[in-house]
């Protein structure tokens, strides 16, 4: 279950310092973008409902979204597209996503929790969880707005490609995506280092 114990025992060392939480989705995929968020919650204002994205249908995630942006006191996304996955690879090009979400935040963060990996790569203290979108409030609440944010880049998408079904696979590579690629080819945003 997430909760926000994380976060409570770093701001009760030191008040008043802002706590982030940052995820990414879209890692997996063969098309498109890998997206990060990055939130500061308001400890006054949890929501004990938000989880990790993916446990959590399409209208929960859009409602916890829009609560987040609301209510946190801090949110931003950052991405790497194809090109860039390419060049740099998944790993180092999902670091550069989250770097970019970090450094959009509305406020500077003292400390990041980053899901699944050490924040080696930002100039900010901070530690890795593993497992972090089902323990953190925060790391769930960016795993939901990069979710959301990425899913509706997919949704435009499918109206650009619409034989793909972006608006179904999400860019992932389902069955019907790989035939796709097999009978179409690849468009100018799939990621060509990836093996299909």
């Amino acid at each position: 279950m997430c909760d926000y114990e994380i976060e409570s025992s770093i701001i009760k060392k030191k008040k008043g310092i802002f706590v982030c939480g940052v995820d990414e989705v879209g890692r997996g995929a063969l098309f498109g973008p890998v997206v990060a968020g990055a939130v500061i919650l308001d400890p006054a204002k949890l929501n004990y409902e938000i989880k990790d994205s993916k446990k959590l249908t399409h209208n929960k995630r859009l409602k916890l979204a829009k609560e987040i942006y609301n209510d946190a006191r801090a949110f931003s996304i950052g991405w790497s597209w194809n090109d860039d996955i390419d060049r740099l690879n998944i790993l180092q090009a999902t670091r550069e996503a989250m770097k970019m979400a970090v450094k959009g935040l509305q406020i500077k963060p003292d400390y990041v929790l980053i899901d699944g990996m050490k924040p080696d790569f930002v100039d900010i203290s901070g530690e890795g969880v593993i497992g972090g979108d089902n323990i953190s409030l925060s790391i769930a609440a960016a795993s939901i707005i990069a979710k959301v944010f990425r899913d509706n880049l997919l949704f435009s998408f499918h109206r650009v490609f619409p034989k793909y079904d972006f608006s179904s696979n999400k860019g992932y590579p389902t069955k019907k995506h790989k035939s796709m690629i097999s009978l179409l080819g690849q468009t100018i945003y799939h990621r060509k280092s990836f093996r299909i």
